[in-house]
């Protein structure tokens, strides 16, 4: 993303909270660094880096995963290098199923995952995690997923989780079908036909919709969740790029993408109807305020969230989700540990956090931002 889109960006509604798209990472700050001006700080016991950060023991770390998070981690990477230049962290966003796999055949790590493992691979995870270990999740940043759309002249749109469900199962066909106009009173809406688009990749993005999909129209979306696209019919594109450059192109296309995507394309997105007094845009602050109700799932010793895909609070969208880097609670590879423990530690830091949430992430409630700092501190 080139730096004159920064302007174009400041100037979004207030309502949407993004005061800068996470594509933009280096026209948010001065050459790429904290919007602040301030130096990402850390608290870790291991070797004192420029600024505030403590650098663990140089040596390069391989990670993978996560579409979603792939801007921050950018952003991330080039704030802890720049401090701790012997270390070299890669990060490669190839789908949160990817990088789960990459992570359980030992190539990496730790992995972005935008779902949590099933019980099947924590067990797996036993094979990568010595020392009688398992991979937990450690929740590290939120979003929304927005409903990007291309329908020329229909400026705003609001949509129900039953009728996006009707959507992308290919039972509603036409932008002028009864049941969306009926959630549109008053606007003209074309016959055009419908685009749906999803993720051809395994990809937590489409687990966290489809979640919300059989969460908040369980009638209407018979296929449960999964990061495997399941429902019959639509276009499909890899990767969340991949998805909102086929929205851009395709007049009458929908697709689930990433907010900073839609926005990084000025592709509009639309408003969901919860059941609230009125719709709910996507944002960062209707996202977070979402989120924030999330609890840890269950008392296992891990951090996976449990989110509310049905809400109907008031300014909360329901479209949300968390990513998660994954590791080992103990057994972690020796020769990339320090490095790994001491970056984990930097971004889940006071500063890395409050940076994120200037990219245009949602931000986590503070009490599981602590469960994180303190579970980081506690793996070996």
């Amino acid at each position: 993303m080139k730096l004159q889109r920064k302007s174009g960006l400041r100037t979004l509604a207030v309502g949407s909270a993004v005061v800068c798209g996470a594509l933009i990472l280096t026209a948010c700050g001065s050459n790429g660094n904290s919007p602040s001006g301030r130096s990402p700080t850390a608290a870790s016991p291991a070797t004192t880096g420029a600024g505030d950060v403590k650098c663990g023991k140089a040596a390069t770390v391989s990670a993978s995963g996560s579409t979603a998070q792939e801007f921050a981690m950018q952003f991330w990477i080039k704030n802890y290098m720049r401090a701790c230049p012997g270390t070299r962290i890669s990060y490669e966003g190839n789908g949160s199923g990817a990088g789960q796999a990459d992570f359980l055949k030992g190539r990496t790590a730790f992995a972005g995952s935008d779902s949590a493992l099933s019980a099947a691979q924590v067990t797996q995870s036993g094979s990568v995690c010595s020392n009688d270990g398992r991979a937990v999740h450690l929740p590290m940043l939120g979003g929304p997923i927005a409903l990007a759309y291309n329908l020329p002249g229909v400026s705003k749109l609001v949509l129900d989780a039953p009728t996006l469900a009707k959507v992308f199962d290919s039972q509603i066909t036409k932008w002028d079908d009864p049941a969306i106009a009926k959630l549109n009173p008053g606007t003209e809406l074309p016959s055009t036909p419908i685009q749906a688009s999803h993720r051809s990749d395994s990809s937590g993005t489409t687990d966290n919709f489809t979640s919300y999909l059989s969460a908040a129209a369980p009638s209407a979306w018979p296929y449960g969740h999964s990061k495997e696209w399941m429902a019959q019919g639509g276009q499909s594109a890899e990767g969340s790029s991949g998805l909102v450059e086929q929205v851009k192109k395709t007049v009458g296309a929908i697709g689930y993408v990433e907010l900073s995507y839609a926005i990084a394309r000025d592709i509009p997105t639309v408003a969901i109807a919860t059941g609230a007094p009125a719709p709910v845009d996507a944002s960062v602050l209707t996202a977070s305020k979402a989120i924030a109700d999330s609890k840890v799932a269950d008392d296992d010793d891990d951090l996976v969230l449990k989110l509310d895909y049905a809400t109907k609070a008031p300014g909360a969208y329901p479209i949300a989700m968390v990513t998660y880097e994954i590791v080992c609670d103990k057994g972690n590879k020796p020769a990339t540990w320090s490095a790994t423990k001491a970056f984990l530690t930097y971004i889940a830091s006071t500063e890395g956090q409050e940076d994120l949430s200037f990219q245009g992430y949602a931000t986590l409630p503070a009490s599981i931002v602590d469960k994180v700092r303190s579970k980081i501190n506690n793996l070996s």
